[in-house]
């Protein structure tokens, strides 16, 4: 689906939506069914944003910590059900899907996981989604005693009604990765309708999710690319660029400079481009390869499956990429991770791990891509990435190389 449609549903049918279903629930919580003394059946929501699976990683871990025996399931858009699946924390057969290949099929769908989450018998439901209203309206028809999930209270916002049962204040100023930690907390209280927490949230690295690539699966890939490029051998230096940024394009650093970039790159006999992306984005990367027109660039867009992906990053040196998915999914891996950041702030959204390194010019308009806007700027021209100069990104990447 459009993303610009998915918005408009969102707010047309949302918005009335949320306030009936909260009328209903003042009208019936009298009647609705209390939580036994310990909840074992758990389950995370996070529908569009494949990185934000990974960045709730340190949140299932720490779940599964505090309850051994839970069962964790998640809900997200079938397309983006590999970031989930590549955890290896939640169950395959414990992974609910919803299709937005078109609304009849995003309908068809939610009533099956509403059938689904019921007949489950779900005791609690973390609505990761910070103020979009069909996540708001999932977790309460789940019917789960305990429901989590961010909550505006006194802010301007995004209305959602009043569905969840335990209020989290959404901290613009915080790693999400942090707020979603944040949601554990609340679970002791029977209620909470108030915005203050309990304690800090530390800040750590140890529940980071990690991918270890089997030596059968790089010795395929090896071939692979050289099917692409023969002469490569392991003295090569693997450099990736990801010069797409999805569904969302104001997120990309100009082409121009990824190409100004690469041809100073490929002056080192030693290093090969791969570029990569979905084969939706193959004419952002076709125009990288054409400029560069070099045989240590290989096109690699959409030639990869997800695990493969992952076996990419775990076998190159070094990725180049907008803000987007891929950049988290490289925090799993040794890979030295440079991400663009201009319309979004990685204080909120910046990959985890020691291998991150962010480029970001920090614009007093950014960022501009908020849960305020359901990350809809009017912006056209993002002179905060358009600022980052090729000379700054090369002299950060050339000591890793």
């Amino acid at each position: 689906m459009n993303v610009d449609l998915v918005r408009k549903v969102d707010y047309w049918l949302g918005v009335p939506a949320c306030w009936l279903f909260t009328l209903a629930d003042v009208l019936l919580r009298p009647f609705t069914c209390k939580t036994g003394p310990s909840p074992q059946k758990f389950l995370f929501m996070e529908l569009s944003e494949m990185g934000s699976a990974i960045l709730a990683y340190p949140t299932m871990k720490a779940l599964k910590k505090k309850y051994p025996e839970a069962e964790l399931f998640f809900l997200i858009f079938k397309k983006n059900r590999a970031s989930v699946d590549i955890l290896n924390i939640i169950p395959p057969e414990n992974v609910l899907v919803i299709s937005e290949k078109s609304l009849f099929a995003l309908l068809v769908d939610v009533l099956k996981v509403i059938r689904t989450m019921r007949r489950k018998k779900i005791d609690c439901v973390f609505d990761l989604e910070l103020f979009a209203r069909v996540t708001s309206l999932l977790t309460y028809l789940s019917g789960a005693p305990i429901r989590v999930g961010f909550h505006k209270f006194r802010m301007e916002g995004l209305y959602r009604g009043n569905l969840h049962t335990h209020k989290i204040q959404y901290n613009y100023q915080q790693h999400i990765s942090k707020s979603f930690l944040s949601l554990l907390q609340v679970l002791p209280y029977a209620r909470k309708d108030w915005p203050a927490m309990d304690k800090t949230i530390p800040d750590q690295d140890g529940g980071r999710a990690v991918y270890q690539i089997n030596e059968s699966a790089r010795v395929q890939l090896f071939k692979k690319l050289q099917g692409f490029f023969p002469p490569l051998s392991p003295k090569n230096k693997l450099i990736i660029l990801n010069p797409s940024a999805g569904e969302i394009p104001i997120r990309a650093w100009p082409v121009e400079k990824y190409i100004e970039l690469g041809r100073r790159l490929l002056e080192d006999p030693q290093n090969v481009l791969i570029l990569m992306g979905a084969g939706v984005d193959r004419l952002t990367t076709d125009k990288v390869y054409r400029a560069l027109n070099q045989e240590r660039c290989i096109q690699f867009t959409g030639q990869t499956t997800f695990p493969e992906l992952m076996d990419l990053f775990s076998i190159s040196d070094v990725l180049i990429t907008n803000d987007s998915g891929p950049a988290h999914f490289a925090s799993m891996t040794p890979i030295e991770n440079f991400v663009f950041f201009g319309p979004e702030t990685p204080r909120l959204y910046g990959p985890l791990g020691p291998k991150a390194h962010i480029l970001y010019s920090d614009f007093p308009c950014s960022p501009c891509l908020t849960a305020y806007n359901h990350r809809n700027t009017p912006c056209t021209d993002s002179k905060c990435l358009q600022v980052i100069s090729v000379d700054e990104v090369y002299e950060l990447i050339k000591p890793y190389l």
